[in-house]
């Protein structure tokens, strides 16, 4: 059954709010020598189990940038996307939420829909897996590689929680990598090594759902048979086409593929057992499509939606000998499925596949990773409503990003700096310095004469720039392009301080070297407008609409505005950005930590929750009502000196088999190895939240040997149970905070 949300697509490719767009089909030969293309572009399907955030945000900024930049040269491209829907996350949380998860996807549709139009990101179709067309495609896909003799059926072993009834899917198992042994992996593969695998070949397995172990019991299951020689061959061969991948992805693929004569990969179970969330496999009562299979699947199902509204032939984009190009944007974390899996299955069942697959990077903030409790896990939709100009974060995203699988980074302060002075202080101000003079002394018109040699003259390389800033958008080196552009922005404004408008201006007698300077300017700004008009595509309109110009193309930057065309009033086009808006809105994303001002501070660790009736009465888990009536007795400074407190770094956290209340942790204070540490706040975190935080631990303490392991410190939390805001809170230092340091 179709998601109820189905319909709220984009018309005309265009995202709500983002600008209307015009494209013109052929260029000057003299320019480009190209004919046209037919590109079908994807991203990467968010999932519909959350928000989009900043880090999301990298690779829909990243493919918008191209998709309007190849649409400005005349191509004809198709973007599309749609939300992930299948399995067991959605169906838990629709399920804690009381809602179908029908309901749930449905709402979650519209939140992303929102964010995306917020930053601009103009999908040509942006739809659901939970689709009449997906499972059209899925179940279609199956039986042509059924028909192929690349479906097996064969009884595993699988875990099952004992607690919630259910079998679980990979990610929610976790335990110590087969390979490398790192610990808290899931199911599936490896975060650590890259390494992928069976989830019954986890050390120490555990529910992420419950936390109890679970239990081995047998199921029939689905397999794509990824081992097949046809399959392995296949892969060889195309992994290694040129181009085809980056070359650090192209590397990565043979790892996994090993040499010729090797035979790593093994069979894809491609399904799961009830209760899921899915759709059901024809023939296979109470088996359902794991949602990797279908998740892919989506590009062809948000097309095909694409298709029957707009009149567009499927079999051109898709059918075996199709010569359009087809390109895929994702993250570096999901190249497997995408370099391997997917192609595999295109190519057996009779489709064409990708032309090529773009792999990206992580966000960091300020050189770490998103954090709650720094405030710098922000979401799209905090930072709008925070009033943050969208085309800021575009134009910093692009200013880093390069066609590699490095990460980047989102330093606040060099945000700040940057968008300040390359978009104010060198693009913008280039129009308001020329704009009302000519508004004021020239009724707002440029000479009656070509002013194009004179351009040529006094600005060299500005026109001719742009074929070299159109390579790099090509690709992907938006870092380059607008390095480019910004050196160009330089060029322009030494040529105002040498000919100082304001100056020339007081002397009637040079109103025609005004003319001109002043004309050479806003050419200069219109050029270094469509230089940047895939990245500020809002800006770019605003200044169409003040230089009275239709939406400009790649190809307008061979000639300059007509003699005598008369541009409008201008209009402050972008405001900067006041560093008080960044501490906001780090301020708004900020977990607070500390619940209310009443709160009393405990330790935890196994020396007070395993064992409450031998715990000191200060470190209580659960003060009573007259403990949070009153404070503590006085103590002088000497005693509390004594307790030597730390910032600690989370570098581990694991559940505790058999323990009910327990977290395992590794901490790092600054010492040779981490120490462990048994905290009892199971009841209020996960431990996957926990790994890279900051804490407070007494490092002081005496050890003491429980049943589960040394315990070697306590770290703190702050807790009342009884008042407004009950449960367990760890404490967290601010950020600058280093592990070791002592807290006074």
């Amino acid at each position: 059954m179709g998601c109820p949300d189905n319909n709220r697509v984009f018309s005309s490719g265009i995202a709500r709010n983002a600008p209307l767009l015009e494209f013109r089909p052929l260029f000057p030969p003299r320019l480009y020598h190209m004919t046209p293309r037919k590109i079908l572009v994807t991203s990467a399907l968010p999932y519909a189990n959350g928000a989009i955030h900043l880090g999301h945000l990298v690779e829909y900024i990243q493919t918008d940038i191209w998709v309007r930049f190849q649409k400005m040269r005349g191509h004809t491209v198709h973007y599309v996307c749609a939300d992930d829907t299948h399995g067991t996350p959605i169906m838990l949380r629709a399920e804690k939420e009381g809602i179908r998860p029908e309901a749930l996807i449905a709402r979650v549709h519209g939140e992303h829909s929102r964010d995306f139009a917020g930053f601009h990101v103009a999908f040509d179709n942006y739809y659901s897996t939970h689709s009449d067309e997906t499972r059209h495609y899925a179940e279609d896909i199956y039986a042509r590689l059924k028909a192929a003799g690349l479906i097996e059926v064969r009884a595993i072993e699988q875990h099952y929680d004992p607690v919630k009834e259910m079998f679980l899917p990979d990610r929610f198992i976790k335990g110590e990598c087969p390979k490398c042994g790192a610990k808290d992996q899931y199911g599936d593969a490896c975060e650590a090594c890259g390494a992928a695998y069976a989830p019954t070949d986890l050390k120490n397995p555990y529910s992420a759902v419950s936390g109890a172990k679970p239990e081995l019991r047998h199921s029939d299951h689905y397999f794509f048979k990824l081992s097949d020689p046809r399959c392995q061959a296949f892969l060889r061969q195309w992994t290694r086409a040129p181009g085809r991948l980056q070359p650090e992805a192209a590397n990565k693929m043979q790892e996994w593929l090993g040499a010729d004569e090797e035979n790593r990969l093994t069979d894809w179970d491609i399904s799961r057992d009830a209760p899921y969330f899915g759709f059901g496999i024809p023939g296979a009562p109470g088996k359902y499509f794991y949602v990797w299979l279908d998740a892919p699947i989506g590009y062809m199902g948000s097309f095909q939606n694409l298709c029957d509204r707009t009149g567009l032939d499927f079999n051109t984009y898709w059918a075996k000998d199709s010569d359009t190009e087809m390109y895929h944007f994702i993250g570096k974390d999901i190249l497997y499925f995408h370099a391997l899996f997917w192609p595999a299955m295109l190519e057996y069942a009779g489709y064409r596949v990708p032309s090529k697959v773009f792999a990206h990077g992580f966000l960091t903030v300020d050189g770490a990773k998103m954090s709650k409790s720094r405030g710098t896990f922000i979401t799209a939709e905090s930072y709008l409503q925070q009033g943050l100009n969208p085309e800021w974060l575009r134009y910093y995203f692009a200013a880093k990003l390069g066609s590699t699988m490095e990460d980047i980074d989102l330093n606040l302060d060099d945000f700040v700096q940057r968008v300040n002075a390359d978009l104010i202080g060198k693009y913008i101000n280039i129009a308001s310095r020329a704009a009302g003079f000519i508004a004021k002394r020239f009724d707002g018109r440029l000479p009656a004469t070509d002013c194009t040699p004179a351009f040529r003259a006094e600005l060299p390389g500005l026109m001719e720039a742009a074929e070299e800033i159109a390579a790099h958008y090509e690709a992907r080196e938006y870092n380059r392009a607008l390095r480019r552009v910004m050196a160009l922005a330089d060029q322009v404004n030494q040529y105002v301080d040498r000919n100082q408008p304001w100056v020339l201006a007081k002397d009637p007698g040079k109103d025609a070297q005004l003319h001109q300077v002043c004309t050479l300017l806003i050419n200069a700004f219109r050029l270094l407008t469509l230089y940047l008009k895939p990245v500020l595509p809002r800006l770019a309109r605003r200044a169409e609409e003040f230089l009275a110009i239709d939406p400009l193309h790649w190809a307008d930057a061979a000639h300059l505005l007509p003699a005598g065309h008369r541009i409008n009033a201008y209009e402050h086009l972008m405001q900067r950005i006041d560093p008080k808006q960044v501490e906001a809105l780090v301020d708004a994303n900020r977990e607070s930590l500390a619940p209310a001002a009443a709160a009393t501070v405990t330790t935890t660790s196994t020396a007070t929750t395993a064992n409450p009736a031998t715990a000191p009465e200060t470190a209580s888990p659960h003060p009573s009502g007259d403990d949070k009536a009153r404070t503590a007795a006085t103590i002088g400074i000497d005693e509390f000196s004594k307790v030597d407190l730390r910032i600690a770094r989370i570098v581990e956290a694991s559940h505790v088999e058999g323990a009910d209340k327990l977290i395992r942790l590794q901490l790092d204070i600054g010492e040779e190895r981490p120490r462990q540490v048994f905290a009892g706040i199971k009841s209020a975190y996960d431990p996957a939240t926990l790994v890279g935080r900051l804490t407070v631990m007494v490092a002081n303490l005496a050890p003491r040997k429980m049943k589960f392991g040394l315990s070697e410190g306590m770290v703190l939390a702050a807790s009342d149970e009884g008042g407004q805001t009950p449960g367990l809170f760890i404490l967290s230092p601010d950020s600058g905070a280093r592990p070791g340091m002592r807290v006074k």
